[in-house]
């Protein structure tokens, strides 16, 4: 497995290597970090999400492989990728792309594509502004996932390709996989053929966390009594990095306030005193004090929340400090002034932006 990186990387790679290293390279099982390091030309960071894999091309080769899976870093979904990639074996293809059907309203975020019946792609297009519907359900598109099975040497070949081509933007969306497609090589594979639920009458999870709002409503969606993305099932567990923390404390006041949650995740570490947090989820180590609310909020690892704050529809980034009696998520235009709002009106706060207030960010 490996990982490409571009800016901004040390959590993720601190997070890897603490969280991975139960694999054992002696059994061929590895995790291999690429940062952008102008390795081929020594010009450019990564271009785009096919020069990112040509940048690497040379670590790639070393280990032969016959196939090459291609996945996004922004999704959040289960599956059994062996299932993917014996479709794309019987089926003769040189590329497989993983599908599913979005609401057509939707569909201008993805690459759009057409199928036959033996699912091969007749027509892709990238992002488009007026997205085709599918033929038996006019309400929907048939989406890529940016998910992709190849057949190793004709990745290889088309990547060297694209790389000579001074016209693309060397992204596989914009310009590989409609290349692809006109060659007639392409397939589609249904993503609920190799979607792993606990419960098989549900519809197939899968989120693209690209933006701001899509990142705060997965995260919020886990809280939900009955969430769509099982993290308890036993038999196909979500492996992270758990720090090893005390359990989460709720406690009561001074003056008898007792701190409380509904339909929250609480991670270890934290300390809720005398506040109530609604529909939220709190990462490790985070600090509550008295006499907040927090309602639909997303506060990530060791934000510290001073007393009386109110906090709602909003993502808190790491290790923010928010200042005793602060509102935020009540008012758009005063949001909007201080922090980043987004149209749908999610608040993102991070330390920087306190800063800029004049609020101190040490403890």
């Amino acid at each position: 497995m490996g990982v490409i990186t571009q800016y901004q990387s040390h959590t993720l790679v601190q997070h890897i290597q603490r969280g991975w290293s139960f694999f054992n390279e002696e059994m061929n099982e590895f995790v291999d970090l690429l940062p952008a390091q102008q390795r081929m030309k020594g010009e450019n960071w990564y271009r785009g999400t096919a020069d990112a894999v040509t940048q690497n091309l040379d670590i790639i080769r070393r280990y032969k492989a016959e196939y090459v899976v291609i996945l996004a870093g922004d999704h959040i979904y289960k599956q059994d990728y062996s299932r993917m990639l014996i479709d794309h074996v019987e089926k003769g293809a040189r590329c497989t792309v993983a599908c599913m059907p979005v609401p057509i309203e939707e569909a201008s975020a993805f690459g759009v594509m057409a199928v036959d019946e033996n699912d091969k792609i007749i027509e892709f297009v990238e992002k488009p502004a007026n997205p085709p519907s599918m033929p038996n359900d006019p309400s929907k598109s048939l989406a890529s996932m940016g998910i992709y099975v190849f057949d190793a040497d004709y990745l290889y070949e088309l990547l060297e390709e694209d790389d000579r081509d001074e016209n693309s933007s060397h992204d596989f969306g914009k310009d590989l996989i409609p290349k692809i497609t006109e060659a007639g090589l392409a397939y589609a594979h249904p993503f609920p053929l190799s979607c792993v639920q606990s419960d098989p009458d549900a519809e197939p999870y899968w989120r693209d966390v690209g933006t701001l709002e899509a990142y705060w409503k997965a995260n919020l969606d886990l809280a939900s009594v009955v969430p769509e993305l099982d993290m308890y099932d036993r038999n196909w567990p979500i492996r992270t990095y758990n720090e090893s923390l005390p359990p989460a404390k709720f406690v009561q006041d001074r003056s008898g306030s007792h701190g409380m949650t509904l339909n929250s995740l609480v991670s270890g570490g934290c300390v809720i005193s005398g506040s109530v947090v609604v529909q939220s989820v709190l990462f490790s180590r985070v600090r509550v004090n008295s006499f907040c609310n927090i309602d639909s909020a997303v506060l990530l690892p060791e934000v510290w929340v001073g007393r009386s704050c109110r906090l709602r529809r909003c993502v808190i980034d790491r290790a923010c400090v928010i200042p005793e009696g602060m509102v935020i998520g009540e008012n758009a235009e005063e949001d909007a002034r201080r922090f980043y709002r987004s149209e749908e009106g999610i608040v993102l706060v991070t330390r920087e932006m306190l800063r800029k207030l004049g609020h101190k960010q040490e403890r």
